[in-house]
């Protein structure tokens, strides 16, 4: 499981022109699941999203988590981040998990998120569709999370 994790000072998800979520400031993640990928990934990803120190504190450290600032989170479907672009320049997708287990994987990253902050924090895509996503950036900074399975 991929979490690419952008600190944003705003962001919005829309669908069909359609206002789907946004969030003033926070966190914008783009989540990617792959085919063997489980639960314990889900929680451990989203354990360490929350808990990401990349807000500056008082002395301009980037040392607060989402937990410390009260800021929001947005939640992205992405599983072109299992791009495979190794052979060609066609990227193969066949690590990334069928709709139906990305789907699972994605509410259950959802819910732990909320368990760890509150449900009034949490915003979401909508999964499966043609979303167009728009942020601005902070500092930039962008960090890529990977769960304990991605690392055998």
């Amino acid at each position: 499981m991929i979490a690419l994790i952008q600190r944003v000072l705003e962001s919005s998800v829309t669908v069909d022109s359609q206002l789907v979520d946004k969030i003033d400031g926070g966190l914008l993640v783009l989540l990617g699941i792959r085919e063997d990928d489980n639960d314990n990934d889900s929680k451990y990803l989203a354990a360490k999203t929350v808990n990401l120190r990349i807000f500056q504190d008082s002395n301009d450290k980037m040392n607060l988590s989402l937990l410390d600032t009260g800021g929001e989170i947005l939640i992205v479907s992405q599983f072109t981040l299992h791009a495979d672009t190794r052979h060609g320049n066609r990227p193969s997708f066949t690590d990334a998990a069928e709709p139906q287990t990305a789907e699972s994987l994605y509410e259950s990253y959802i819910n732990e998120c909320k368990s760890l902050l509150s449900t009034d924090r949490v915003r979401m895509g909508r999964f499966g569709a043609m979303m167009k996503v728009k942020l601005t950036n902070d500092g930039p900074v962008t960090i890529i999370l990977r769960s304990k399975n991605d690392y055998q």
